[in-house]
């Protein structure tokens, strides 16, 4: 995954002189898990389906011009590696961190299963 590329990408979009703002999500796979487990690697497993309507649901939102995701998915990443990048575009930041957040949850709950190897 490179940060840059990927918002390089995003100032692609043929309306971005519209934008305000880019807020950039950047997880990384931590060294212990929510219940402290000491974490050796992590796998991430992606449903592409689910993914594709709630990004497209999360750019019709009001001042929102785009919105782009990459997940690390189907190998062994390690402690401090990027699992995903997920950046927001748009007009003012009240509209720009409520849809970067409300994608976030929804890609952790309904996109996303972990599946964690402990130390």
């Amino acid at each position: 995954m490179n940060l840059q590329a990927f918002v390089d990408e995003m100032r692609k979009h043929p309306h971005f002189p519209r934008a305000g703002m880019i807020l950039v999500h950047n997880g990384v796979v931590r060294e212990t898990s929510r219940d402290g487990k000491r974490v050796r690697s992590l796998r991430v497993a992606v449903d592409h389906t689910r993914l594709a309507q709630i990004v497209e649901r999360q750019r019709r939102r009001p001042g929102i011009l785009d919105i782009r995701v990459e997940i690390a998915e189907g190998r062994e990443l390690a402690v401090g590696e990027d699992v995903m990048l997920l950046a927001v575009a748009g007009d003012v930041r009240e509209n720009v961190i409520a849809a970067l957040a409300e994608t976030l949850e929804l890609i952790k709950t309904t996109v996303t299963h972990k599946i964690e190897t402990f130390a």
